[in-house]
């Protein structure tokens, strides 16, 4: 019997060869990259050649892309920079296997799951389907999930699992009143393959709610996801909408940033300029600028950064509102992507900074912004459902609007043609 050999074939040690030219292409790329595009010429004090002296002997052990992402992010990581980021490469295409949702939560109840909530839908959007609520299926809350595609589902089986490979697939399901599938309806669903807007829409109406209840219906509640397109339209959807309203708890917790917004506040800190009258019974004179012109709050957290950090940032500086709720993450200097590198991947060399050309400073970067008021949301408030940080904020407002006074807008007395006088 022929042994076999201990050594690489030729075709393995070429194979070798290059993903070891790969890799030192890449890595030299990088830390070239880092030295000619970083917004600081002295990189943070890092000596740059030190740094390559530090990580350049680890290439020959690199065994896989996952490898050199780790090893670039190192290098990145010498910087202490918010924005540094590693992605993307030459790595192998593997199979995966969609889970199909429902867009429901679910609890366990006579040793089955029993559905405790459904996330609705906004009919008209096709980007917030909400499988249950499709017309003629009648689902309710309270309903039991007893089979998936004619396979029984019980409390000690993991209710996802059998949702496995369906997501976008029709989908048959039993559900019954009852815990057995004694006259269990059978229905068609679509699943779908993220819950994740259904269940933000779901955050963003309950706390509207939740304000509107804690404030008498005095307050509007507008969140502001990031500081890019999407931003923008929830803060005019929610803004706007909400006119009516005598102050407002403007939301920024979990910002993924985007743009430098200082538009939104400038739209929050406009003053009442004119109004215009209205022709309907008893009316509420229309005034301009449109918009909600009484106190506001922002919330913040340590979720939101980029254009999350430059938000309230500005919000103090236009002294629209006290901050509420946890410094936010603290990265103000520019993530860019000027090219790729030979594999495909590419990591991002931070270089352009936001500073306040008034005090001198630079804005953010590595420190965040800081609330007024710091609210942590401990573990036992949110185990029962609170958000103590939403609460604090609306019970700020309150005291702000107190401290108003509410001017009616009334038009001047109307003009009348001179009377004439008596031949």
């Amino acid at each position: 019997m022929k042994r076999k050999s201990i050594y690489p074939s030729k075709s393995q040690l070429n194979l070798l060869l290059g993903a070891f030219v790969i890799t030192l292409l890449a890595f030299t790329e990088a830390w070239r990259y880092e030295r000619d595009f970083f917004y600081d010429p002295e990189t943070h004090g890092r000596d740059w050649d030190d740094v390559w002296e530090r990580y350049s002997p680890l290439m020959p052990y690199i065994q896989h892309r996952q490898d050199l992402t780790y090893l670039l992010d190192q290098l990145n990581g010498e910087l202490s920079v918010g924005h540094s980021f590693v992605f993307g490469g030459d790595f192998p295409a593997v199979d995966t296997l969609a889970t199909g949702l429902l867009g429901a939560d679910y609890e366990i109840a006579e040793g089955k799951w029993r559905i405790k909530r459904i996330y609705t839908a906004e009919s008209w959007n096709p980007n917030l389907v909400s499988p249950l609520t499709q017309p003629g299926l009648g689902v309710k809350v309270g309903d039991y999930l007893l089979a998936v595609n004619g396979q029984e589902v019980d409390a000690s089986m993991d209710i996802y699992e059998a949702f496995k490979g369906t997501s976008g697939k029709q989908t048959f399901i039993h559900l019954n009143s009852v815990p057995n599938m004694n006259n269990a309806r059978k229905l068609t669903v679509l699943p779908i393959d993220s819950e994740g807007g259904l269940r933000q829409r779901a955050w963003v109406e309950d706390n509207r709610r939740k304000v509107d209840e804690l404030s008498g219906g005095k307050l509007a509640y507008v969140w502001v996801p990031n500081t890019g397109g999407p931003g923008f339209e929830s803060f005019n959807r929610y803004f706007f909408a909400q006119q009516d309203k005598l102050g407002a708890v403007i939301d920024e917790r979990y910002n993924g940033g985007g743009l430098l917004d200082d538009y939104m506040v400038d739209l929050m800190t406009r003053k009442l300029r004119a109004a215009i009258t209205n022709e309907v019974p008893n009316p509420r004179h229309l005034q301009l600028p449109a918009g909600i012109l009484g106190p506001k709050v922002l919330l913040i957290n340590e979720l939101a950064g980029s254009g999350g950090d430059f938000f309230p940032w500005v919000f103090r500086n236009q002294n629209a509102g006290p901050l509420i709720g946890k410094r936010t993450w603290g990265g103000l200097v520019k993530s860019s992507v000027h090219y790729r590198f030979v594999d495909g991947g590419a990591m991002t060399s931070p270089d352009n900074a936001v500073f306040d050309p008034v005090r001198n400073e630079w804005i953010g970067e590595n420190n965040g912004i800081a609330p007024d008021i710091e609210v942590h949301i401990d573990a036992k408030s949110f185990a029962e459902g609170r958000d103590v940080q939403l609460e604090r904020a609306v019970e700020e407002t309150m005291k702000l609007l107190e401290k108003v006074e509410e001017k009616e807008i009334t038009p001047p007395p109307y003009s009348r043609p001179a009377v004439r006088p008596e031949d």
